[in-house]
């Protein structure tokens, strides 16, 4: 039985219930992808779900608000990716009559899909012989077939396209699609693969020479930067101290509070810090630390304070990026997940 019999056969017996498998529908199943990019299932599927209830098809989230987009988004990371399906849906209903389209060629017209999000929206609801390469896929093409190059060089992405398109030839593709990507997902995964009762191990080259743990290589990542971010918290009655954050950084369009961002970590004593407060709030404000938390992202690790004030003075016609705003109205929009976690803890 061939490489890929076997991970189909695999596939019937071991694969996962989940929604989007239960369609054909282009839209439901770009919702999934997009999601599920850079997130595991168990946390992007309850995002889908609300995302399908309120957007039910491409139409309805054509007419959303970004900030409505942005609110339901928030906690999955990457903004953008959110920003990206409101362009494309609204792009959808305007080029393609809001018949979300299903070829390959159409599908990388749209802002945020490229190769692999193409592939798998044109396979799954068309069953067009476009191969997906994913992560998981990477894993098992590597281990098996002992690809030495590395999966994020521009030589081994083209090698690992080729060979994958070579194999979906003589298969259902949404079928093997859906197959391949489940089995490094559950079983070939990255660490602790199930090799001991694996389907296609007596071919897998990774297995025979002792490589499993070293493939898939991959070039090393660009250096993490550090950053201090030091929030004041100011709430006045019922309103609260709030910013939208600008393009050009983390968090763009997102709101948080008035922030000063500082070189390294500092205490509520620190001579630097206390001027730009009282530039910002007046030389009356009276500071407490709240808490401290890290936050990783992808290239940035970005530590927070969180300090309240009390007895403030802002300037609002000097310090226009900072604004004063109703507690209920503020709840309501879209947050860093950072920001987010703070006002559950925090905020009644």
């Amino acid at each position: 039985m061939s490489f890929q019999s076997e991970i189909v056969k695999w596939y019937f017996v071991n694969k996962r219930d989940l929604p989007w498998r239960e369609t054909t529908d282009p839209y439901v199943i770009w919702l999934s992808e997009i999601i599920l990019q850079q997130t595991r299932v168990e946390q992007g599927l309850p995002y889908f779900l609300k995302f399908l209830e309120n957007f039910p098809d491409v139409k309805a989230f054509a007419n959303a608000s970004e900030e409505r987009v942005l609110k339901l988004w928030q906690g999955l990371g990457y903004y953008s990716r959110g920003r990206n399906m409101l362009y494309t849906a609204k792009y959808v209903v305007d080029h393609f009559e809001g018949n979300f389209p299903t070829a390959y060629q159409d599908l990388l017209k749209l802002k945020g899909i490229g190769g692999y999000t193409a592939a798998a929206i044109s396979s799954f609801s068309s069953n067009e012989k476009q191969a997906v390469v994913d992560g998981n896929v990477y894993r098992v093409l590597a281990r098996y077939f002992g690809i030495e190059e590395a999966i994020n060089s521009p030589k081994g992405q083209k090698q690992f396209a080729q060979l994958a398109q070579e194999l979906i030839q003589d298969q259902e593709p949404a079928i093997y699609n859906q197959a391949i990507m489940e089995f490094g997902a559950l079983h070939c995964k990255p660490k602790s693969p199930l090799c001991n009762q694996c389907p296609v191990q007596p071919g897998c080259y990774a297995y025979q020479h002792q490589k499993v743990e070293q493939l898939p290589l991959k070039l090393k990542k660009v250096k993490i930067r550090k950053r201090w971010f030091n929030y004041f918290v100011g709430i006045n009655d019922d309103e609260i101290l709030a910013k939208q954050r600008q393009p050009g950084d983390v968090w763009q369009q997102l709101y948080d509070f008035p922030l000063i961002e500082s070189e390294q970590e500092v205490t509520i004593d620190d001579v630097a810090l206390l001027a730009k407060v009282h530039e910002l709030f007046g030389k009356n404000v009276e500071l407490t630390v709240l808490e401290s938390k890290k936050h990783v992202l992808t290239h940035q690790t970005i530590y927070v304070q969180f300090f309240a004030i009390d007895n403030y003075i802002v300037n609002f016609n000097q310090h226009t990026e900072i604004k004063s705003v109703k507690l209920t109205t503020f709840k309501q929009l879209p947050h860093p997940k950072i920001i987010g976690d703070f006002i559950e803890k925090h905020i009644d």
